[in-house]
């Protein structure tokens, strides 16, 4: 890895370092080196927990403490680590192992996110905690353009189910209609049908649960595409 390179890095953070070791073990996974950046990660968990609580806290006066774990927990998942990591290319920058080269350790997403994790630990380390919130605010400003907080981190079932509440449907009828595959990797098929509203979907994973997610987020795409519906008083 170039200095070259972690400069355009220290760019994409809005950010240079006074101890530019710090981001590189931040960089550098366990497969590659005994020093690595698994401490800074723990680090940068914590910090970023408090941040995103503090975001939350000042946006979002009205919305009480359960809500505002489910949507923090939701800012600070895999997922959103890993979306900030793939718009920094932080796969560019990683010290990895063979094997872990070669089993695709560049794009695991596990891996992605816990390298952001790290860095948020190597610049809390080198200049505390006003100069992380920046970066970490700077960073998450797309996905809190993007937030709905009576949305975030409700899964597909509680969200079509509060959906249908809302105008007065009964909540939607699952059914396993096939289950395929060796018993250590099954893959179930379920129905979702919205009885009042002519809705049927299938959808298909590893377990019942996620097949029913997977169908109820397919009925919610489904509903988004057609226009508003009456409630089941008003069709009946």
């Amino acid at each position: 890895m170039t200095k070259v390179s972690l400069s355009r890095l220290q760019a994409k953070l809005g950010y240079s370092f006074t101890e530019l070791a710090l981001l590189r073990q931040a960089l550098i996974h366990r497969s590659y080196a005994a020093t690595h950046y698994e401490r800074l990660e723990f680090l940068g968990d914590g910090v970023l927990n408090f941040v995103i609580a503090h975001c939350l806290y000042q946006r979002f006066s009205d919305i009480k403490e359960g809500e505002l774990s489910r949507v923090r927990a939701h800012l600070v998942k895999q997922d959103a680590l890993e979306s900030i990591a793939r718009r920094l290319k932080i796969s560019d920058y990683l010290y990895l192992g063979e094997g872990e080269l070669r089993s695709g350790g560049l794009e695991r997403p596990s891996i992605l996110a816990d390298v952001v994790e790290a860095i948020f630990g190597a610049i809390f380390l080198d200049a505390g905690f006003d100069a992380v919130q920046k970066v970490i605010v700077s960073l998450y400003q797309p996905l809190f353009d993007d937030l709905d907080p009576n949305k975030a981190g409700k899964d597909p079932k509680t969200q079509l189910q509060e959906r249908l509440q809302a105008i007065k449907i009964a909540v939607p009828k699952y059914d396993i209609i096939d289950t395929s595959g060796a018993a250590h990797e099954q893959v179930f098929t379920v129905s979702c049908v919205i009885e009042a509203l002519a809705v049927r979907t299938e959808g298909a994973g590893s377990t019942r649960r996620l097949a029913e997610q997977n169908a109820a987020h397919t009925a919610m795409l489904l509903l988004d595409a057609q226009p508003a519906k009456k409630s089941a008083k008003q069709l009946k």
